[in-house]
């Protein structure tokens, strides 16, 4: 049996159990506070997580009242963890059915900027009429499309990284010139929705392409990972249905995993009951464990074959996370600092990517 290369956590404000606010030391009146989403980053951090992911979204809710929570920004919440971590990757959600991608090129790359090379960015699309409705400017579309979309903004996203060279900035206070302008670059993208001249108005960042996380949870989206994702996310019922996404990956593939833990099985099985009777109708999006840090252990130590790490979804925060760093961590032969990553400083390092070379630049690749 051997450890994940790779583990990472989804922190979802107090879970992803919609109704996990509503248990014990969940701590609501402080889910919009920065704070508490520090105290989470910290313990994240500590134990040397390869990743941290913020999801987003522009839906409220389900039409369930119970359901319905209020959401912060996933890239202003990584912009405000950035200073406060040492080692994790920061990864939030950016959609982008609803958002301009020069927008997305822009925040991401000054991510990477104030985290000193740790940045990502996890893409997804709107899939629903609400969310369409709160933007008014088109409607709503089938997953192929939506998703063809995402890729070609991953396509114009990548070519704004990469619009300025890695000298540009050159700082010249004899001639008063800041930026050498002969190496900034259009990118003159065309595509489907949108069209995009550049170049991007922000620098090219510490890694020059921040990492890039794509979900597959269907042959759309797969597509849009195949071709465009460094680290690919994978949701499955179970074992074998991942084992047959990642026989289609080249990149690292990470699988979702929901879980709740606690010092006995017992318990665990009562919070998660309670929570579905608290909140009935959502059955898992993906793999899930129920059960104690020993459990949880032995499935990591038995991934399927060509999954090289996870990405654990706490229904429940923080006292799953806090279990996740305490007895389950330790027990992986991932001590902090030490191992592989121990010498990385960037998310690309930490996943074994180079620095790419800027596609404009002389000998670039295009």
């Amino acid at each position: 049996m051997s450890s994940p290369a790779f583990l990472g956590v989804e922190l979802d404000a107090a879970g992803r159990h919609p109704a996990a606010w509503r248990l014990p030391g969940a701590r609501p009146a402080e889910l919009f506070t920065a704070a508490h989403w520090r105290r989470l980053a910290a313990t994240v951090d500590a134990a040397d997580l390869d990743l941290l992911t913020v999801p987003d979204s522009f839906r409220l809710g389900s039409s369930n009242e119970r359901d319905q929570r209020g959401r912060l920004d996933a890239v202003a919440i990584a912009a405000n963890l950035a200073p406060l971590t040492r080692r994790t990757g920061l990864v939030p959600v950016v959609t982008t059915t609803h958002t301009e991608p020069f927008h997305t090129n822009k925040a991401i790359a000054t991510l990477d900027f104030t985290s000193l090379g740790r940045a990502g960015w996890q893409v997804e699309v709107s899939t629903t009429a609400e969310e369409a409705a709160t933007f008014g400017r088109k409607g709503t579309a089938a997953s192929q499309e939506l998703w063809r979309e995402a890729g070609e903004t991953v396509d114009v996203v990548r070519r704004l990284w990469d619009s300025w060279e890695d000298d540009a900035v050159i700082k010249d206070e004899a001639t008063g010139r800041f930026v050498d302008r002969d190496k900034l670059h259009y990118v003159d993208f065309e595509g489907t929705a949108f069209s995009v001249k550049g170049p991007s108005i922000t620098p090219r960042s510490p890694q020059g392409q921040p990492l890039v996380v794509v979900p597959v949870r269907d042959e759309p989206s797969f597509a849009v990972a195949a071709a465009h994702a460094d680290v690919v996310r994978v949701e499955a019922p179970d074992e074998l249905s991942a084992a047959g996404w990642a026989s289609r990956l080249d990149q690292p593939v990470l699988l979702d995993v929901e879980v709740l833990i606690r010092r006995t099985a017992t318990e665990a099985l009562e919070i998660a009951a309670h929570l579905d009777e608290l909140s009935p109708g959502h059955p898992p999006r993906t793999l899930r464990h129920l059960g104690t840090p020993d459990s949880l252990v032995a499935l990591l130590h038995d991934l399927p074959a060509g999954v090289d790490g996870v990405v654990l979804a706490p229904l429940d925060l923080p006292a799953t996370l806090d279990l996740i760093a305490s007895d389950v961590v330790p027990r992986l032969g991932r001590p902090p600092f030490t191992g592989p990553a121990s010498t990385a400083t960037t998310l690309r390092e930490r996943f074994g990517l180079t620095r790419p070379a800027n596609r404009y630049a002389v000998g670039g690749a295009r």
